[in-house]
């Protein structure tokens, strides 16, 4: 019932290839989500200094991750899922070879970077911060984010692998490798964070190791799964060679996905800067709890975007482009209607969510999340249907599309929106607060009508016949 083979995806129901492909990933997600609230679990018993220099480091460790992570990750996932539907299994290896290699070069070299500049990094992140933090806060962020910095080889390993596997329609690997990564995780916090028997305590560096350790196990499950033969061969000896060609052709489709995201960081962090500015800590606060709130609606539309590039990735190889456009349209119809009757609960019992969530915040904090709350319902819907309209253009290689939305979106859309209508317009908070709805529903109309447009363009049909045309040579 939970299997999906690739005559699934470009021969069967689309709806029940996108959820069965979506549900292993969405409980993916949530597993990481519980190992973060684990993580902040022990921080939070070692020092209230631990917990903010984590707090702290967010941002960079998000930039690191999307340097990193995001090209293997998403160029193998869209060239595999591409070579598997038209039936080039040397084709899918090779891709799974490039993907993997091509992780090992990103976290050695930006890993050392990252780790060599540790200091500065966090010292440039104190800057912009007009609250200031105390120096033991600021050595306790650059050996956490330095000890990250050096073990995300490993996670960049692991990515890549899981990213030919999905591509491959076996969601559930990535699920097994991010679970084998977790349980490694929250086992070696505890032992490595306060010290053990003949283990030290290593305070935040333990907490640091213990999520490179994660990392590594995941990415050992995901060898053991490949020696195994697990989802036809996803790497053979023949299939292990050098290509420079290959290495850019994984780029051009990866790394403005890597771009996509970092600007999205990036944007959020002087987003934070204007919100403390405009409301202060209650306005900060209630943003926070906002975002996490809304980080829920992000576990289904995440999940269901990287089951949508697969499904649109092998109908694609499949020569199959009608059906391709067809995966996108039925994922935007499921996420859609997923996220408005979540939106339809939050608008009804803000004040509820926001009490759950932080009991404490000031009256002014609880009045701004729950108006907050409230204007991120109206847009849950629109959030889901970019998710998957990017999944539809990364499907088709053309990430940059997917990059250049984002950029509008977050840069110029919602900044201007909320910089402009709460600091120079004298809107206040609710500036922000509409920004992101905005953002979000103007982002979802203005990239479904380039979608539309690009397929009765012949999008589809121009990126079958580029996969027919490489699986030939």
């Amino acid at each position: 019932m939970w299997d999906v083979s690739s005559e699934d995806i470009t021969e069967g129901p689309l709806i029940r290839a996108l959820v069965v492909l979506a549900l292993p990933l969405l409980v993916q997600n949530i597993v990481q989500v519980v190992q973060q609230v684990v993580d902040l679990f022990w921080l939070g018993r070692l020092s209230g200094d631990a917990v903010a220099a984590v707090g702290l480091t967010f941002p960079l460790v998000g930039l690191l991750y999307a340097a990193v992570l995001i090209a293997p990750y998403v160029g193998t996932q869209v060239l595999v899922s591409q070579r598997v539907g038209n039936d080039d299994e040397r084709g899918a290896q090779v891709a799974a070879y490039t993907g993997v290699t091509l992780a090992l070069a990103c976290g050695l070299s930006i890993g050392v970077l990252a780790f060599i500049s540790a200091r500065p990094l966090v010292e440039v992140l104190l800057s912009a911060r007009p609250d200031g933090v105390a120096t033991h806060v600021s050595q306790l962020a650059t050996v956490y984010f330095g000890t990250i910095a050096l073990g995300v080889v490993a996670a960049a390993m692991s990515d890549a692998l899981e990213g030919a596997f999905v591509g491959r329609g076996d969601s559930r690997a990535a699920l097994y490798i991010s679970i084998a990564t977790v349980i490694v995780n929250l086992a070696l916090d505890p032992i490595l964070i306060f010290g053990v028997g003949a283990v030290p305590a290593l305070g935040i560096r333990g907490a640091a190791l213990a999520t490179v350790a994660g990392y590594t196990a995941g990415f050992i499950l995901a060898v053991l799964f490949v020696f195994q033969g697990r989802s036809k061969r996803v790497l053979s000896r023949q299939t292990i060679h050098h290509d420079l060609s290959e290495y850019r052709e994984l780029l051009d489709i990866g790394f403005p996905s890597a771009l996509q995201t970092a600007s999205r960081q990036v944007v959020r962090l002087v987003i934070v800067a204007v919100v403390f500015t405009i409301g202060g800590t209650a306005g900060l606060a209630a943003y926070i709890v906002g975002t996490r709130i809304s980080s829920i609606a992000f576990i289904p539309a995440f999940g269901l975007q990287q089951a949508a590039q697969s499904v649109v990735g092998q109908n694609v190889g499949a020569n199959r482009p009608d059906r391709a456009s067809r995966a996108t349209w039925a994922g935007i119809t499921l996420i859609s209607g997923l996220l408005a009757m979540i939106g339809i609960i939050q608008w009804f019992i803000p004040g509820a969510i926001a009490d759950m969530i932080a009991p404490t915040l000031a009256p002014q904090a609880t009045s701004f999340a729950v108006t907050f709350l409230r204007v991120l319902a109206i847009g849950y819907p629109a959030l889901g249907a970019v998710y998957l309209l990017q999944a539809g253009f990364n499907g088709a290689r053309r990430t940059r599309v997917s990059m250049i939305s984002s950029i509008v979106q977050f840069w110029a859309i919602r900044l201007p929106i909320a910089a402009a209508g709460g600091l120079l317009l004298g809107y206040g908070m609710p500036a922000v607060f509409w920004a992101v709805a905005i953002s979000n529903i103007l982002g979802a109309v203005g990239l479904g009508a380039y979608y539309q447009y690009s397929t009765d363009a012949g999008m589809f049909q121009h990126a079958a016949q580029q996969a027919q045309q490489a699986a030939v040579e």
